[in-house]
């Protein structure tokens, strides 16, 4: 089963991904997580990733596929993968798709998160409070900018998924027990 989880920082991918993963025995991947080890295990990919990184440049659309490709190729990920914080653009996802479909895959599910940003304001005030404010994103200026990023550049991508009939989306105001029972059903539909 392959998924993509979308929703704006703090809209709760990161506490249903770990559902999806323990019910179905999938994979969470993190485009981030896959470009450090990818570096660190010095691969083809990793060295001109890590070339592009110390330049001070993003990682361009053709690497981060490629290492999704390698990545998804390996043993644990047979039962499937989730993606949370990819694709971010158009060409990403129209990328993705032409890499799942030369691998013979497809994604099974695209399921966007939805929470207003007034309530992501809230919840991180609140997760903040109760952390002492341990992670150092856990403020409203950080979520702000976090928030420009996602409403410019990954919410596009979702008509693209909607226009494909694959988009499904959740209310994320619901109790987190609501939002992953709506999310099984999907996924089990």
């Amino acid at each position: 089963m392959n998924i993509i989880l979308f929703g704006p920082p703090g809209a709760g991918k990161g506490t249903q991904a770990e559902f999806i993963v323990n019910r179905f025995q999938v994979v969470q991947l993190s485009t981030g997580d896959m470009l450090r080890a990818a570096v660190s295990q010095g691969t083809e990919l990793g060295k001109m990733a890590k070339a592009v990184m110390d330049a001070g440049d993003l990682v361009d659309d053709a690497i981060i596929l490629g290492i999704i490709g390698d990545r998804i190729a390996e043993p644990d990920c047979a039962n499937g993968f989730i993606l949370d914080g990819f694709p971010r653009t158009l060409p990403q996802a129209e990328g993705l798709d032409s890499m799942l479909a030369e691998k013979g895959l497809k994604l099974d599910a695209v399921i966007e998160v939805r929470v207003p940003d007034q309530e992501l304001f809230s919840r991180i005030e609140k997760r903040a409070a109760e952390t002492g404010g341990a992670r150092a994103d856990d403020n409203a200026e950080t979520l702000k900018k976090r928030l420009e990023v996602y409403h410019s550049q990954t919410a596009p991508v979702l008509p693209y998924y909607q226009d494909k009939g694959m988009l499904k989306t959740v209310d994320g105001l619901q109790t987190i027990e609501a939002v992953t029972a709506e999310i099984m059903t999907i996924l089990e539909g």
